[in-house]
């Protein structure tokens, strides 16, 4: 028979306590050395900038890239665009002007090109106008409150840097009377940003327009009516454009939403109704005589009106002084009333 062939096991010395307390140390080690160093790599690494907002004429490295040191993030690289223009730069060209600097990679994050905006201040029509207008405040004397420009062409706005502060003002102003036409170079600082304008001058005043359709004879409340500025010409001459005067009147007709109040258009409500029984007064100092009567004809606050004393049958002409009142004393217009007085209601 044949002997089978010896097969032994191999054999396996096992790790003693020191052993493995040594290579666990040594793991631990790498593993704190890996934690310290990996984010100081990472911090130096150089990263492409997403979208970038230029605040000056020149785009420096630390503009365009991430992770720059503070002794080269300042070298210029390219020219920014106008102020308040975009532009947009090509990932390579940003690439090759940093490998001219002699530093390391740049990562792109996959980016081609990125856009470039100029920051800018930006002065529009209401600060142009308000420049113009303390210039001719100043200037000609003109109020500016009373007074609106409606600048030539496009809506026009100066572009200044935006570390360029302080109010727009208006040089070299020359203003036509009788055009009224008005130019001038609306500038900031020293000059430093300047835009020649020109409009037309407009006088503005405030008038009242209803708010809401009235029917004639309905009172008129103060939420029915609002001020607006409106051109002077063009604006009905006798255009009302007092809201506490026109409150508590009536509607002389109906009118219209949006129809500019004249002084015609409301009144002061009847006081007294024609056919009306009203209490006839006569009042002087120390006298005081009331009588009934009745009114021949309608009328408002201050009106003279036609009465008749029931008692003596007599027409009298009467001042209206309050609701179905009506007064024909010395304080009254109508001084000729006095003269046939009726006796008094007992």
């Amino acid at each position: 028979m044949l002997a089978l062939a010896d097969q032994r096991q191999p054999r396996v010395a096992p790790l003693s306590v020191g052993v493995l307390g040594r290579l666990t140390a040594t793991l631990i080690a790498l593993a704190a050395i890996g934690y310290f160093t990996l984010p100081a790599f990472a911090a130096d690494a150089l990263r492409l900038r997403g979208d970038v907002t230029a605040r000056g004429d020149v785009l420096t490295l630390g503009d365009l890239v991430e992770g720059a040191g503070t002794d080269i993030a300042g070298k210029p690289l390219f020219r920014a665009p106008a102020l308040g223009a975009t532009g947009t730069i090509q990932s390579r060209r940003i690439l090759d002007a940093v490998a001219a600097l002699g530093v390391g990679p740049v990562e792109t994050g996959g980016r081609v090109q990125i856009a470039v905006q100029r920051a800018a201040r930006r002065v529009g029509a209401p600060e142009i106008e308000a420049a113009l207008k303390r210039a001719l405040e100043t200037g000609q004397g003109l109020d500016p409150r009373v007074l609106s420009i409606r600048l030539d062409g496009e809506t026009p706005t100066l572009l200044a840097p935006v570390d360029l502060n302080g109010a727009a003002a208006a040089l070299d102003v020359v203003y036509e009377p009788r055009s009224r036409r008005v130019s001038g170079l609306i500038s900031l600082g020293e000059r430093q940003a300047s835009l020649r304008v020109s409009g037309l001058v407009v006088e503005m005043r405030e008038v009242a327009v209803l708010a809401r359709a009235v029917k004639s004879g309905e009172p008129i409340t103060s939420a029915d009516v609002t001020l607006e500025r409106r051109p002077r010409e063009g604006s009905p001459p006798d255009a009302q454009g007092n809201l506490s005067a026109i409150a508590g009147e009536v509607a002389q007709r109906t009118l219209a939403a949006g129809a500019v109040l004249r002084m015609s258009d409301t009144a002061p409500p009847e006081l007294v109704g024609r056919g009306e029984a009203v209490n006839i007064v006569y009042e002087t100092p120390g006298v005081s005589l009331s009588m009934r009567g009745q009114a021949n004809e309608a009328g408002r606050l201050g009106s003279t009106v036609s009465v008749l004393n029931v008692a003596s049958k007599k027409t009298l002409q009467a001042v209206v002084v309050g609701a179905a009142r009506v007064s024909v004393g010395p304080t009254g217009p109508q001084r000729q009333a006095s003269a046939a007085l009726p006796a008094p209601i007992r």
